[in-house]
């Protein structure tokens, strides 16, 4: 199992909309909007690194709203 933070620029007044949107998404298991230079912020898990490049790639950056994300996956030295 793969577990990575993805932060999220959102437009403008968008990020309340945008992290409940993310939050729906099968993978996410928390979208939280906070203050800084991200608007969301996501913590998804998918079973491997092409999955969960499949989930941010076709589903999140798919959310209405988005101008940028920032992939971070988690690493466990």
């Amino acid at each position: 199992m793969v577990h990575a933070y993805i932060l999220v620029q959102t437009e403008v007044g968008k990020a309340a909309d945008v992290a409940v949107q993310i939050g729906q998404i099968t993978g996410v298991t928390q979208a939280d909007d906070v203050t800084g230079p991200y608007d969301v912020i996501v913590r998804a898990e998918a079973d491997n690194v092409d999955d969960l490049g499949k989930l941010v790639v076709a589903q999140i950056q798919g959310v209405a709203g988005i101008t940028r994300t920032l992939t971070c996956p988690i690493v466990h030295i």
